[in-house]
């Protein structure tokens, strides 16, 4: 039960964070996660070794997670604030290509607004990580839902101080191979 317990606050932790709820370091600190040191909420997330999908294979093609996840916060008036490194803020209104897991953010067979995790999800109600390692996609036209990974290239941009929590959002997005 306490397992349990503690997976729900980290997956209600982790979602909080992602949609700009949490608004202070301290209640994050106060969370178990499944990281040692690692704050729930934060970091590329875990991909569970009890998932039915394969870890993300490593493209040349695509943006590395490495790269998304290397942003740190800081707490400004009881927010946290993501601080970027040179190499992300150069991403910023470039085109770019990311593989990722789906989580759909309506109902459908079809999704044109996204999310792209870095890792996929192993139940509806938690998130693997933090906003870093997601990022909300809009795309031209509907991409067919896949529990699998997908490739979507289009319009990045690294966002500082998104009304939702979100560190990531791509624009005009197409499905690749």
């Amino acid at each position: 039960m306490h397992a349990d317990l503690c997976a729900a606050r980290r997956g209600v932790a982790s979602f909080a964070l992602a949609l700009g709820l949490v608004v202070g370091a301290p209640a994050i600190a106060q969370l178990s996660s499944p990281m040692p040191g690692v704050p729930a909420g934060t970091g590329a997330g875990v991909h569970s070794p009890n998932s039915p999908f394969a870890p993300l294979k490593d493209r040349a093609d695509v943006l590395p997670w490495s790269v998304l996840t290397a942003v740190t916060t800081r707490v400004e008036k009881n927010r946290l604030l993501p601080v970027y490194p040179a190499d992300i803020q150069a991403l910023h209104k470039k085109t770019q290509r990311i593989q990722g897991f789906m989580m759909p953010l309506e109902p459908g067979e079809k999704q044109k607004h996204f999310l792209l995790s870095s890792v996929p999800l192993t139940c509806s109600f938690c998130v693997a990580g933090g906003p870093e390692s997601m990022v909300e996609v809009k795309t031209k036209t509907p991409v067919k839902y896949s529990m699998e990974a997908v490739v979507v290239e289009g319009q990045f941009a690294v966002l500082h101080d998104d009304p939702y929590g979100l560190y990531y959002r791509m624009t005009d997005a197409v499905a690749v191979k």
